[in-house]
């Protein structure tokens, strides 16, 4: 066979991870996502789940998935513009709707899915996008797929964003400036008001990612559009399925005449089978406990809090956040991961985040906390976590 086909050119940048201390193999968790784990053959204590109100393990909502399969089958069988939009794709959307006390929305097959379509239909050549410096991943990609001009603001600066837009916007048509509501490294809140007061004064769109302020922020986790009282100021909400909600998909909250416009615009929509009856069912039944109660948000809330408190009082460089996400800043990237494999040898498993996920050099340990934690899981973590940072002289 032709060394071509060896592919050298991959077998050398795996190397280098290796070198650089940061390759990994991916864990096997053998059972549902919870606040105790069995990952690669060993019990640990979860401190890395997006699931933050402990619904993708519950029994309702595992009640409701298994309804909907039993009702409708195990796949849609298509994509939602021929037979693959069934009433409960509809009924989703009018719940999430309520939910987010928005005019309509549109459901995707995932996060991900929902940023690289919507940015793209919603912007073309002539436009201009401004985004934050720390935005997600896939809004990236969103942004890149669009045919508009870019720009990006420094993270949160306000008075950079106003130098963009004093600069820019009389040479374009539309601009959309699009930020993170919750930044998913760092834990910190976008300076929504402030960004929706320039958008108004410079008449710009917005759009916020909400994916880790969904089940978290505003009233029973409605997210930080509603946490800020913006309801109507807002233009495009981003929100997932699979963090706080359980389950998997994404959406976007907005106008009808937005959704008019997806469904013959959206191309993983037009593109890609629509999600499963069983995502569906459980989904809705996740949305509607959110809707009823406010005991998942208030335990979570009740957690973060104590987890941050205990962590900051051992001296840990615990960032800004302001949100259940708690990183631990260690710096290297080689110790970051030596820490995080080390708690996982003493029962904590909490996974390392380093360059690119993290700019260089800004390494952590990223702790996602949940209602499913009790508070003896918590203390159990925080005292190995406080042993290890002492060995390795992060404390």
């Amino acid at each position: 066979m032709s060394s071509v086909h060896e592919l050298k050119f991959l077998k050398d940048k795996i190397q280098e991870l290796k070198a650089t201390g940061v390759y990994r193999k991916l864990p096997v968790n053998t059972g549902p996502c919870d606040a105790l784990i069995e990952l690669n053959g060993k019990e640990v204590i979860n401190l890395s789940s997006n699931n933050y109100l402990g619904l993708a393990n519950n029994e309702l909502v595992k009640q409701a998935a298994i309804a909907a399969v039993n009702k409708y089958g195990a796949g849609s069988g298509a994509v939602r513009t021929i037979v693959g939009n069934m009433d409960i794709h509809e009924e989703l959307e009018v719940v999430l709707a309520e939910f987010k006390r928005e005019e309509a929305v549109c459901v995707f097959q995932s996060g991900f899915m929902c940023n690289a379509g919507v940015i793209q239909a919603i912007t073309e050549k002539g436009d201009l996008i401004i985004s934050d410096q720390l935005n997600h991943a896939s809004i990236i990609d969103g942004v890149r797929l669009s045919r508009a001009d870019k720009a990006v603001f420094k993270h949160s600066d306000m008075e950079d964003l106003e130098r963009i837009l004093k600069e820019k916007r009389s040479q374009y048509e539309n601009v959309l400036i699009i930020t993170d509501g919750v930044f998913s490294m760092d834990g910190d809140i976008a300076k929504l008001p402030e960004i929706v007061e320039l958008a108004e004064k410079y008449q710009c769109l917005t759009y916020v990612d909400d994916a880790h302020g969904s089940g978290v922020l505003g009233e029973n986790g409605r997210g930080t559009v509603d946490h800020f009282g913006l309801h109507g100021k807002v233009d495009f909400s981003i929100g997932t399925l699979s963090k706080a909600i359980g389950v998997v998909g994404g959406y976007v909250a907005g106008r009808q005449i937005m959704k008019d416009w997806l469904l013959h615009r959206g191309r993983p929509l037009l593109f890609s089978t629509s999600l499963p009856p069983a995502a569906i069912g459980a989904i809705i039944q996740s949305v509607k406990m959110l809707m009823s109660s406010s005991e998942y948000t208030d335990k979570l809330w009740d957690n973060a809090r104590y987890f941050k408190e205990k962590l900051a009082k051992l001296g840990f460089n615990i960032g800004h956040s302001e949100t259940p996400i708690t990183p631990i800043i260690v710096g290297d990237e080689g110790k970051t991961m030596e820490f995080s494999k080390t708690l996982f040898d003493e029962g904590v498993f909490v996974s390392g985040i380093v360059f690119p996920t993290v700019p260089k050099g800004t390494g952590r340990l990223r702790c996602m906390i949940t209602a499913n934690h009790e508070k003896a899981h918590l203390d159990k973590a925080i005292s190995i976590i406080e042993k290890i940072g002492k060995r390795l002289s992060i404390i």
